[in-house]
C-alpha cells in the first residue's frame, strides 16, 4: 500500500518562492509516475508537473513551464516542487499522486496526498 503525503505549503508574496515535499511511503516504486496537481478556488483539479520514478524527462503544464521544477530523491522515497516566481494564480492546495502512466489526466492516478495549501497575496 502507498501513501503520499505533502509538506511545504504556506503563504508567500508574488515573485517568492516555495519548495513542496511529498514523502512516499509502502512500495512508491511500485508504480512508475509521479506528479504534482492542483486545485484553486472554484476551479477543477489541473495538471502541475509529474516525472518517472526511474529517470526520463519530467513534463510541465505551459502555466508553470520556466518557473516550477519537480524533482526526486529517490533514495529518500520523495518527490518535489521547488516554485518560483510564485503568481497569485498559483494560490491553490498542491497534491501529488502516483500512478503507472505518463500522462497528465489526474484520473490514471490512484494514490493522492491529502494536499497542502499555497497562498501567494501580496
Amino acid at each position: 500500500q502507498v501513501h503520499m503525503e505533502e509538506s511545504g505549503g504556506g503563504s508567500v508574496q508574488p515573485g517568492g518562492s516555495l519548495r513542496l515535499s511529498c514523502a512516499a511511503t509502502g512500495r512508491p516504486y511500485s508504480r512508475s509516475v509521479f506528479a504534482w496537481f492542483r486545485q484553486g478556488p472554484g476551479k477543477e483539479r489541473e495538471f502541475v508537473a509529474l516525472v518517472r520514478w526511474h529517470g526520463g524527462s519530467a513534463l510541465y503544464a505551459d502555466s508553470v513551464k520556466g518557473r516550477f521544477t519537480i524533482s526526486r530523491d529517490n533514495p529518500k522515497n520523495t518527490l518535489y516542487l521547488q516554485m518560483d516566481s510564485l503568481k497569485t494564480e498559483d494560490t491553490a492546495v498542491y497534491y501529488c499522486a502516483v500512478g503507472t502512466q505518463y500522462t497528465s489526466d489526474h484520473s490514471a492516478y490512484d494514490v493522492w496526498g491529502q494536499g497542502t495549501q499555497v497562498t501567494v497575496a501580496s
